[in-house]
Order: C-alpha cells, then sequence, then structure tokens
C-alpha cells in the first residue's frame, strides 16, 4: 500500500536539519565515549524536537550504513510486497550454520526481527528485487536512497547509508504512523521493536552492527516512553572489537538515565 512520503515527515526533516547547527556538544554525554573508550555519537530528541542533546555533531550529521536497523523498513517493504502472506508465514532454514543458535531455525517476521537473523532477510530481498527497493526507499525518504550493488547485503556491506539525525526522522515518522505504509503494518514494527517494559518506562528499539567494512560500526536506535513524553535515540559507535559492541546499548541506556528521561 506505498503512497507518497507524508507532509509530516517532510516538515520534521526540515526542521531537523534547519536546527542542527544550533546544537551543541552535550559534556555529560561525550563523557560516557571518553569513560568506556570508544568513539561514536549519539543523539537523544523529544518529540517535537525543540530538545536535543548531542554528542559529536560530526559524526551524528555523516551517513553510515544502516545494518540491521535497516530491518525496520524492510520489514515493512516486505509486507507491503506481500512477498510473505503475513508475519507469521514461515521461510524454512536452509540447514547451514550461520554462528548463532537463534538463527539455526526455520523463521517468520515475528521470530527473525527480534534476533535480527539475517539470512532470513536475505532471502526476502531476493524476492523483492533491486527495482522495487528503489522505490520504497525514495517513497520513505529513507537515508541517501540509495540500494546496490547486491541485493542481499546493500544494507550491510553496500551502499545504502543514514545518518543519526536520519535514523530518528524515521522513529518520529513510525512513531506517527506517518510512513508510507498500512497502518496495521507499522502498529505490528512498533510491537516488534520492545525491547524492555518497566512500571516506569517502556523502551523500543533496534541494534545494528555492520562488521564486513574496514572500519566496523554499530548502531541502537530507538524511542522510549517515560513519565507521558516520549524521547527518540540514535547511538553508533565505531567497534575496534567484539567487546565493544556492548557500548551501544549501554551507553544508550546511561544516557537515558543522566537526562533524567529513565530511572
Amino acid at each position: 500500500m506505498l503512497r507518497s512520503a507524508s507532509c509530516f515527515l517532510l516538515v520534521l526533516m526540515l526542521t531537523v536539519f534547519c536546527t542542527t547547527s544550533s546544537f551543541a556538544e552535550d559534556d555529560g554525554l561525550a563523557d560516557l565515549f571518553h569513560t568506556n573508550k570508544v568513539e561514536g555519537t549519539i543523539v537523544i530528541s523529544s518529540l517535537d524536537g525543540t530538545t536535543v542533546f548531542l554528542h559529536n555533531k560530526e559524526r551524528a550529521t555523516t551517513q553510515l550504513l544502516p545494518a540491521s536497523t535497516f530491518k525496520m523498513l524492510n520489514t515493512l517493504i516486505v509486507l507491503d510486497e506481500k512477498v510473505v502472506a503475513n508475519e507469521q508465514e514461515i521461510i524454512t532454514w536452509d540447514g547451514k550454520d550461520r554462528g548463532l543458535s537463534a538463527w539455526n531455525r526455520d523463521h517468520s517476521i515475528e521470530t527473525a526481527l527480534p534476533v535480527s537473523c539475517v539470512w532470513f532477510y536475505q532471502e526476502l530481498a531476493r524476492r523483492i528485487g533491486m527495482k522495487k527497493y528503489t522505490k520504497h526507499l525514495k517513497a520513505a525518504g529513507y537515508g541517501n536512497q540509495t540500494a546496490g550493488p547486491e541485493i542481499s547485503n546493500f544494507w550491510l556491506v553496500g551502499d545504502l547509508a543514514i545518518s543519526a539525525f536520519e535514523q530518528i526522522e524515521f522513529l518520529k515518522a513510525l512513531y506517527a504512523r506517518s510512513l508510507p505504509y498500512d497502518k496495521k503494518h507499522q502498529d505490528l514494527l512498533n510491537k516488534l521493536l520492545l525491547v524492555q517494559q518497566t512500571p516506569d518506562y517502556t523502551l523500543y528499539g533496534k541494534t545494528g552492527w555492520a562488521t564486513r567494512i574496514p572500519q566496523p560500526q554499530g548502531w541502537f536506535v530507538g524511542y522510549v516512553e517515560s513519565k507521558g513524553t516520549v524521547w527518540f535515540f540514535a547511538t553508533n559507535i565505531v567497534i575496534t572489537q567484539k567487546s565493544d559492541a556492548k557500548y551501544r546499548k549501554a551507553i544508550t541506556i546511561e544516557a537515558l538515565k543522566r537526562k533524567g528521561i529513565i530511572q
């Protein structure tokens, strides 16, 4: 059910990019990266964009491979193109060991997205094809809107790229259900992104990790509903060793705590 990108998204993009020049470096957030000895960026934004906390504006505005954070939009594309009947349709595992027990099994969208199963989405990508991806990327206004060169990995090692600010634009559009996709599919995606629910807050998010590039990097992007408000975040770090991957979430959670958004 593809339609034109909404006026909401256009206004949001203009607001973000017209105001980024005034964003000041947040020393408290910078300290989180320095203390943990990792390089990266984090952006935390209120729903209306009037309050933004930021570390490393240069990296926050740099377009990088989305890695598995692209599975958010990809899920909407898959359902829109009807390459599976619904979120419960099973694709049979081919028996190849992918090194993760959670991936070595049959999957549906309901089970594949939470464990970020790469082979599952690669199979669906082959069913969709490059021409349709290009159409969807442009309609959704996603990152640099560039697929290729390979259909099965353009979000992992290919040409697709998105910045931290653009990740937040996408998430705000998803929250508003204003992406150019069926509302019920956006509702489903939101449900599958649930990470943690406590009496005080509800956290939604998606990780990503681009491992097969000269400088591996990882994401944790999402939003948190807390105290009657909603805040959006996009964290990206340089991953020099596997143990660094934990800082995607760890730095994000600590940053949300330092800003009083969660306890």
